[in-house]
């Protein structure tokens, strides 16, 4: 008797095709099961409730801010997978990739995918320009002032945006309890955002980072895109009209180098799954090393493991893409995950872009991120 297993991911190349490939190859070496992977919007994978997907799905590629809110509906997996295989995984997060879905002295799901807001240029129109890739915040206004800056800023990216600010302004998100972040750190990071979008044009407001990808690679007009969570298929020669680098943040004036929030994606099974030991099976084998290195990444995916980071075969695939950001991965912030999270993200990522649209007091908007942080928690 054959076994199916239903899963869900997000609608992009780097999250639907490596799941199909693994799930194929999957069944070709377990004939009893069969996996079928369905898709979801890129704003449905960062909004959408958890507990929903969980009871209709087997399978879940999960954002771990979501894990608070989540645990109940998934499967504890250090409970149901090897603890040499676990043991591995941690020694192999790229980050805190790992870390991020451990809530409550479990792990609800695992790395398969990192990311993290890095930097992103054309080095054909950078030469053209006789421009160079920004080092520091001024360079990167005055490349700004150019028109060859971009970067997306619909309200997740603008929240994202945000909390890299305020970490170089001086202060972590979140270390208090009753507010994000204090007054004049949240206000000179509010400041200097709505300083870049005058430059880069409201444009910036309407795109996430794969239509910003999608815009550099084809069309001649943005040589740099200074922070956006990286897409290691726009670094791959035939994905997309022309090729983009990728590589670290800029220093600010003072010499300190944006901290940019972690990104990327978990494989999670869900407590209702028909098939444990199957689902469990199949989810060592997507996010073991060899699979990592090869059939998941060749298949469009970004991996979560470091050894494929670290592969020099993986890095000449993509121009070195790994290589010249894992810095960034290693260093990147660690978003809350408390249950009322993912609800926050949603309204204050909205403040802010409220806030970048149209203007305002940034006084009143920090005090409607505090409000709402207070509320949720």
């Amino acid at each position: 008797m054959s076994t199916t297993l239903r899963g869900i991911t997000w609608n992009h190349t780097r999250g639907l095709l490596p799941m199909v490939a693994t799930a194929q190859r999957f069944e070709e070496l377990h004939p009893e099961v069969r996996i079928v992977w369905e898709k979801r919007s890129l704003q449905a994978f960062a909004d959408a409730p958890i507990a929903k997907l969980a009871e209709e799905f087997d399978l879940l590629v999960i954002d771990h801010p979501s894990v608070g809110e989540a645990a109940d509906f998934l499967l504890p997996l250090d409970e149901h997978l090897p603890p040499d295989f676990i043991e591995d995984q941690a020694l192999a997060s790229v980050g805190a990739s790992y870390k991020s879905y451990e809530w409550e002295g479990h792990l609800w799901a695992l790395a398969t995918d990192a990311a993290t807001p890095v930097s992103c240029h054309r080095a054909d129109l950078l030469a053209q320009m006789g421009a160079s890739v920004p080092r520091t915040w001024p360079e990167l206004l005055e490349l700004a002032r150019r028109g060859a800056v971009a970067l997306p800023l619909i309200p997740v990216d603008a929240l994202m945006a945000f909390y890299m600010l305020c970490g170089a302004a001086g202060e972590e998100p979140f270390v208090r309890s009753d507010r994000v972040a204090a007054q004049d750190v949240a206000v000179a990071a509010l400041a200097q955002l709505a300083d870049l979008v005058r430059l880069c044009g409201t444009e910036s407001l309407h795109r996430n980072p794969i239509a910003t990808y999608e815009w550099m690679a084809s069309e001649d007009r943005i040589a740099y895109c200074p922070f956006a969570y990286g897409y290691s298929n726009y670094a791959r020669l035939g994905y997309a009209g022309k090729l983009l680098r990728f590589g670290g943040l800029v220093s600010m004036a003072h010499g300190v180098r944006l901290r940019s929030t972690l990104g990327g994606a978990g494989l999670a099974i869900s407590r209702r799954c028909r098939g444990v030991s199957l689902a469990a099976e199949y989810a060592c084998f997507v996010a073991g090393g060899a699979c990592q290195r090869g059939l998941y990444f060749t298949s469009g995916g970004q991996p979560g493991h470091r050894s494929a980071w670290q592969d020099p075969a993986v890095n000449a695939a993509c121009h070195g893409f790994f290589e010249d950001t894992l810095a960034v991965l290693d260093e990147a912030y660690l978003r809350p995950r408390y249950a009322g999270y993912p609800m926050f993200q949603h309204n204050a990522g909205l403040a802010i872009h409220q806030f970048l649209t149209a203007g305002g007091d940034p006084r009143s908007v920090c005090n409607e991120l505090d409000g709402l942080y207070r509320a949720g928690k």
